[in-house]
């Protein structure tokens, strides 16, 4: 049976329910070499791994690709093998050489060094938003055809001109971005120069446990067992559907027509916590929620008062514990909560008053309006709500527009808003996943959140290179505490929460795993 009649017949079979609150549904059973998750996939932007930077394409990259060494699925801290058997720091302290393990992508090809120095190659090339992750090791478009190289049919040499060690370009290569892709299957889809980017933005060329079937962007993203891949997953199939009403999702859970929900509300949480066949698990999460401003919108968003005047219109308390119930914890720096030197000091709170007083000496003039773009999804509107309300409060108006997650990348990305809700996830397990992102912005030539923030720091970003640079761990932590309080007292974002991923799932659903990562999400050894 072809994989789209497959994915059709599968689709009717879970799907033919009726969603309308109120319903009377018998209750269903999702078929049993089948896991259905139900969540939100608006926000898929791209599958390519060289692109993909959203939490739905990220979740997927495990399931679909290797790298060369991966992260320790519950010590995300340890580096372990995956598409390389072994590796050797050579004596510069500049290079790696690796050695491949006996793989096969999905297609039948075998995995070689050629793989991957296309792969490492087209994602500097590409230069798209996790590109900068790369440009660490100082690779660029013009360096990097001979910063790797074949050594033999087995064996393929890394070399870096960035003043780093092998320890932290190790933790660069676990990251999505350097998932290792399938150089014929690619090359033989690509267009206009393109490296096969636009077909890998639906596609997948990858080793890992799954392949993708289909995607219909919005509707589903249906994944099919990789027969070639070294750990068989025990299922067939993922279909991971969009379902983008939070009730819809917990009614699907409930019935059994999904096998696990994402998203859902404290309150909906809450009311399934002791429903039998269903289990809720929590799971720490290392993603950090930010407000973020575009400094060159208008004067006043520029203005380091606002900013600070920002920082004490957010109901931190009100939204953790009334709002969230569990799913957050009041967090203010840009490092979260277990990796090295996180400040875990809370010196914000709501104070409208002293808010207002800010804003006056510094000739800030009330009452004005801030475009506020939010993704159209919970638990984000709710969280708009509430800044809509405390920001009223000193005359500022939030002019809440939610949008489909997908648009509000792009528009952040490409610079074209006021005001916009935010959260990130480390791309790998080093502090310096995050530093990178919000304190290295010299010139506006790399993709990083500064740079969508407009905001220009030549000094933090010499700070910040100089920290990933030092090799005396305590001497090294003390480098991002400090710029985390730079941070902290004066930047266009105001951090907020440090999220607590709770998953519901059906009792039937075995060995699920999720790390502290976002891209920790594993579905190979899920049995139901």
């Amino acid at each position: 049976m072809s994989i789209i009649t497959t994915r059709s017949r599968l689709l009717g079979t879970v799907f033919g329910v009726a969603l309308a609150f109120g319903a009377t549904v018998a209750n269903a059973e999702t078929p049993a070499n089948v896991l259905v998750v139900a969540q939100s996939i608006d926000d898929a932007v791209s599958f390519d791994p060289a692109e993909g930077f959203e939490l739905t394409t990220v979740q997927s990259f495990n399931n679909l690709y290797q790298r060369l060494v991966q992260s320790n699925r519950e010590d995300g801290t340890k580096i372990e093998p995956a598409l390389a058997a072994s590796w050797e720091a050579g004596s510069d302290g500049k290079s790696l050489t690796f050695t491949l393990a006996d793989a096969k992508f999905a297609s039948g090809n075998p995995v070689r060094p050629d793989d991957v120095i296309f792969s490492l190659t087209r994602a500097v090339k590409l230069n798209k938003s996790p590109a900068f992750i790369l440009n660490e090791l100082g690779w660029k478009a013009d360096n990097v055809d001979t910063a790797i190289t074949k050594i033999d049919d087995k064996h393929v040499k890394l070399t870096w001109t960035a003043d780093v060690g092998s320890g932290f370009a190790l933790s660069l290569l676990t990251a999505p971005i350097a998932s290792i892709v399938d150089e014929q299957t690619v090359a033989a889809n690509a267009k206009d120069n393109d490296f096969g980017n636009e077909w890998l933005k639906t596609n997948s060329a990858g080793s890992g446990a799954y392949a993708i079937a289909s995607y219909t962007p919005h509707e589903a993203l249906v994944l099919q067992a990789n027969a070639n891949s070294n750990d068989k997953p025990k299922l067939e199939n993922v279909i991971i559907r969009n379902v983008p009403d939070v009730g819809a999702r917990r009614l699907l859970v409930e019935q059994g027509d999904a096998d696990i929900a994402r998203g859902l509300s404290a309150d909906q949480i809450e009311a399934l916590k002791d429903k039998s066949g269903i289990k809720v698990l929590s799971v720490p999460s290392a993603r950090t929620d930010y407000i973020l401003l575009n400094s060159k919108a208008n004067t006043t968003l520029g203005n380091p008062a606002f900013w600070e005047a920002a920082r004490y219109l957010v109901d931190y308390d009100g939204i953790a514990k009334n709002l969230l119930r569990g799913q957050s914890t009041v967090h203010q720096a840009f490092l979260p909560v277990g990796f090295p030197g996180a400040l875990t000091n809370t010196p914000f709170k709501l104070d409208v008053e002293k808010a207002k007083k800010i804003l006056a000496d510094a000739g800030i003039e009330t009452p004005f309006k801030i475009e506020f773009i939010v993704f159209n999804d919970q638990p984000f509107l709710s969280i708009a709500q509430s800044l809509q309300s405390t920001f009223a409060q000193a005359g500022i108006t939030l002019d809440i527009q939610p949008g489909v997650a997908s648009d509000i990348y792009a528009r952040g990305r490409a610079g074209k808003y006021e005001m916009t809700l935010r959260y990130w996830i480390p791309d790998y397990f080093d502090p310096h996943s995050n530093a990178s992102a919000f304190a290295i912005n010299k010139d506006n030539s790399a993709n990083t959140v500064a740079r969508q923030a407009g905001w220009v720091i030549p000094e933090l970003t010499d700070e910040t290179l100089a920290a990933v640079k030092e090799q005396d761990p305590a001497k090294r932590v003390a480098a991002y505490q400090d710029l985390q309080k730079k941070i902290q007292a004066s930047s266009p974002y105001v951090f907020t929460l440090q999220g607590n991923d709770q998953v519901v799932l059906s009792d039937k659903v075995k060995n699920y795993a999720q790390g502290l990562n976002a891209d920790q999400v594993y579905y190979d050894k899920v049995e139901k």
